[in-house]
């Protein structure tokens, strides 16, 4: 037990080394100066009554956190440094399982603000709006993005995200043809930006008799919302609205009657819809919220000076496209065709387990801090 004891100074020895770095990463300093300058503008008396004041509270809220995580890490390291000191010199073997769980709990409190360290895109702290589409491939297909609308809720839940469905429509047998939802969270749109894509499934599928392998694709879309003015302008005469009876997920929260709503932006193609409001109006609503975050994401992405510039390209749903393929037979792989990271428990992926891919990609994107 001495042995591990050792091990873990030695660990913890390396992990004080790395949060040194992380502070750099983080720009700590600079950070600490921001949020006194925020702190001395909520002082203000007429800071109540500026347009900006959701803003400015935001970002305090955020540069208070990177401070107080990073403060709550160091003295963490300090505190269990001094445990394992005095239980190697007490030759007290009682203390390693305690100081172990702490020195894991340290290890990933230090890798959680390192990944969020890369989280540094102008909308990375933004709620995110996801839309899953089947591809071709009727009900196998649909029921392939019924499992990702699942697995990303399963994600959402393990990390204290809100859920909340805007628009649900069923398949034709099972599955859904189409999903969007409204992810809420510190940080939601700076990981989920990293699911942008076409995602494919090889199964056996429960809806062939003859027991045949099938292969399913469905996409993903995320933009992040935005809760101020995007000073988006969008002509009458540009978008298709229609009015259809909700169905699907949301249960006793969903207005069954004509209230639902879908919009189509003729210029781009882009859909956007939504029927968990109570009135047409308010469904009306939050469909152009939607489709000014997906305007201002994909302008933002393709660094474009005009949102008439977008020319509304889509990549096909099909083999060749895909980001991540999840095999489920002859063998079980769950491998991101971008970073080449891979995950043989399948079960574990789908029950929402996908930080890692997720570090991957952002590691893959921004400057690793090793």
């Amino acid at each position: 037990m001495i042995v591990l004891l050792e091990e873990a100074k030695q660990s913890l020895s390396a992990l004080k080394e790395d949060t040194k770095e992380l502070k750099n990463a983080l720009d700590l300093e600079t950070v600490k100066i921001q949020a006194s300058e925020l702190e001395a503008l909520t002082c203000d008396e007429s800071f109540w009554g500026k347009p900006n004041t959701q803003e400015i509270l935001t970002s305090l809220k955020i540069a208070k956190m990177v401070i107080d995580n990073y403060a709550s890490l160091s003295e963490g390291i300090e505190s269990l440094q001094s445990l394992i000191e005095m239980a190697i010199e007490e030759d007290d073997e009682s203390l390693t399982s305690e100081i172990l769980s702490e020195l894991d709990f340290l290890q990933k409190s230090h890798d959680k603000q390192r990944i969020e360290a890369l989280l540094s895109g102008e909308y990375d702290t933004n709620n995110a709006i996801l839309s899953i589409h089947p591809g071709a491939g009727g009900t196998e297909a649909q029921d392939w993005a019924e499992m990702l609308y699942r697995m990303y809720c399963r994600w959402s839940e393990k990390h204290n995200f809100k859920v909340k469905v805007l628009d649900y429509l069923d398949g034709d047998e099972a599955g859904i043809k189409s999903v969007t939802i409204l992810i809420e969270g510190m940080h939601a749109y700076g990981y989920l930006r990293s699911e942008v894509g076409v995602h494919r499934l090889v199964r056996v599928s429960p809806f062939d008799a003859s027991g045949r392998r099938h292969t399913s694709f469905a996409s993903v879309e995320v933009a992040p919302e935005f809760t101020e003015d995007l000073g988006i302008e969008i002509r009458e005469e540009d978008i298709k609205m229609e009015t259809h009876r909700s169905s699907g997920a949301g249960g006793q929260h969903v207005n069954k009657t004509d209230s639902a709503v879908r919009i189509t932006h003729l210029p781009t193609g882009i859909t956007v819809g939504c029927q968990t409001e109570r009135s047409q109006l308010q469904n009306r609503e939050t469909c152009m919220k939607m489709l000014k975050s997906k305007l201002m994401e994909i302008k933002q992405r393709e660094k474009l000076e005009r949102i008439d510039d977008i020319k509304g390209e889509k990549l096909n749903i099909e083999w060749g496209s895909q980001i991540r393929s999840y095999v489920f037979m002859p063998y079980t792989l769950v491998k991101d065709n971008r970073t080449g990271y891979e995950d043989g428990n399948i079960s574990a992926v789908m029950d929402g387990e996908l930080d890692e891919f997720m570090n991957a990609f952002l590691k893959a994107k921004g400057n690793y801090i090793k």
